[in-house]
């Protein structure tokens, strides 16, 4: 069982991936949302797959991994959440809106970039779990760590204020799309990763 919920998880996390890119591609907005509570979920199965399956010099790395996972998928449903409910069904002030609408790129947008920065944390210590020697498995190691990158400009770029809500919208698409391409190999490589892992 613990194997197929890596398994499984890394499934769900591939086509939730997907179903995003394809939400932002097309300007389904409140579609990518309800996607991207959908990653969050299946990533936490991911990640706590990471930790049971790591050997006993990196279990550590995996309980930080689960615990970063953890604490992304808080902020990412609180935000998201928010968006396909209160945002959604409700007629709010103007300052309301530059709080919570996510496209205002306001208080919860940066919120998001909050809980991205720390799950580029969750993948970087959940790639120090893998030690196995296929191919496979060393391109699922270096595409995890080298997500970690994603901390610096996901913490660092709101502070600078970088994201206004005037911005060209083609610009976070792009940043986005990219994103997605990257990530896709990481869902299909964990899953072969739990695929082969024994009980």
């Amino acid at each position: 069982m613990n194997k197929k919920i890596g398994v499984y998880g890394s499934a769900v996390n591939f086509i939730a991936v997907v179903c995003f890119a394809l939400s932002m591609l097309f300007g389904y907005d409140y579609a990518s949302y309800f996607s991207s509570m959908f990653i969050a979920f299946s990533f936490v199965l991911m990640m706590c797959g990471y930790a049971y399956f790591a050997e006993k010099k990196v279990k550590l790395a995996g309980y930080v991994s689960v615990t970063f996972a953890v604490i992304y998928t808080t902020i990412i449903l609180l935000v998201y959440f928010a968006q396909l409910t209160t945002v959604r069904l409700n007629d709010l002030t103007q300052q309301a809106a530059i709080l919570l609408d996510f496209q205002q790129c306001g208080l919860l947008f940066n919120y998001d970039l909050l809980g991205y920065a720390v799950m580029s944390l969750a993948t970087l210590f959940a790639g120090l779990t893998v030690l196995s020697q296929t191919k496979a498995d060393r391109w699922l190691k270096y595409l995890l760590i080298i997500h970690g990158v994603f901390f610096i400009t996901c913490l660092i770029f709101p502070i600078l204020g970088l994201f206004k809500a005037d911005s060209p919208a083609w610009i976070g698409v792009v940043v986005l799309e990219f994103w997605c391409i990257y990530f896709c190999p990481i869902s299909i490589l964990s899953y072969l990763h739990f695929s082969n892992c024994k009980e």
